[in-house]
């Protein structure tokens, strides 16, 4: 009997810590990316922003994001997952804004389109989730002004920003996750991205054929998220699960990919947020990712 009470009892302090604590410990997670950039060119910092999840009562959450300018990055990315509720588009954009005077790009992950729905926890052990579409966000309206505040939207699309004197050339895809990318424009993509100095892949799931087209398509780094870093992770094992084909041992943080005579160096930020269906973070903190990008040796 008194083990039964023990386990009850770890399992109960289990759910308080993932449940009420651990899911607020934001982090930013610093990290640096070593010969990405042509030799005596300056280093980029970059903010990777992803799956935050944001519901219109987490006051705290959008107050912590809008105040990441503090870190002086060069440049934004967003690979999505913003929102996590229904009327969650006008809080989101409210986090935003204030990073909007920093330039920046951004891709879609399927609850910038969809509200989410509630989906049994245990079933992410076996496959990645279903596409189950709950009801529709404004999303033309978050997309839009997004990008008229000067962020570049890459869903499925290309585009090019100047950072730091370098020409910063970006390939990008909708969702994959929701079967929404759409690869076949990656050539075209590419042959605009061809001048500049570094490519840059956005996408907000890595599945690996994406990691691989990405990387054919001559992006040196890509940046992503949809894992949240596994969410419930074990002590000395780390990730269970990252709702896609990614081995878990790539959940977050960097791994290096080569297709060929191509590489790539794939960035996963384990993100902010959770589904407000499953609000559990466990060995897995919520963060950001501020990602510096330093030159060849000259």
């Amino acid at each position: 009997m008194e083990w039964l009470l023990g386990l009850v009892g770890l399992g109960l302090a289990c759910a308080i810590w993932g449940i009420g604590i651990e899911r607020h410990l934001f982090r930013v997670r610093e990290t640096q990316i070593k010969d990405a950039l042509p030799a005596g060119s300056e280093s980029i910092r970059v903010l990777h922003l992803s799956d935050m999840h944001l519901a219109p009562w987490q006051h705290r959450k959008s107050r912590w994001v809008s105040q990441l300018g503090r870190l002086n990055p060069d440049l934004i990315v967003n690979t999505g997952d913003n929102m996590s509720h229904r009327n969650a588009v006008d809080a989101a954009l409210e986090m935003l804004e204030p990073l909007q005077n920093v330039p920046g790009v951004f891709v879609n992950g399927s609850n910038d389109y969809h509200a989410p729905t509630f989906r049994n926890p245990f079933t992410y052990l076996f496959a990645p989730s279903r596409v189950e579409n709950g009801e529709l966000l404004d999303t033309e309206r978050f997309v839009g002004t997004l990008a008229d505040r000067g962020w570049l939207n890459l869903n499925n699309r290309g585009g090019e920003l100047t950072i730091r004197g370098l020409r910063v050339g970006f390939l990008g895809l909708d969702d994959p996750h929701d079967r929404l990318d759409d690869v076949e424009s990656l050539s075209q993509q590419a042959k605009d991205a061809a001048a500049c100095d570094l490519t840059v892949g956005v996408v907000h799931a890595p599945y690996l054929r994406i990691i691989e087209a990405l990387t054919l398509h001559d992006a040196s780094v890509i940046f992503a998220g949809h894992t949240h870093g596994g969410q419930v992770c074990l002590p000395g094992k780390g990730a269970l699960v990252t709702n896609c084909d990614l081995p878990t041992r790539y959940a977050k943080g960097l791994s290096g990919w080569s297709f060929g005579e191509k590489r790539s160096i794939l960035n996963v930020c384990a993100g902010l947020g959770t589904s407000i269906f499953a609000p559990v973070r466990f060995f897995c903190r919520p963060e950001v990712r501020l990602v510096t990008l330093l030159p060849k040796a000259a």
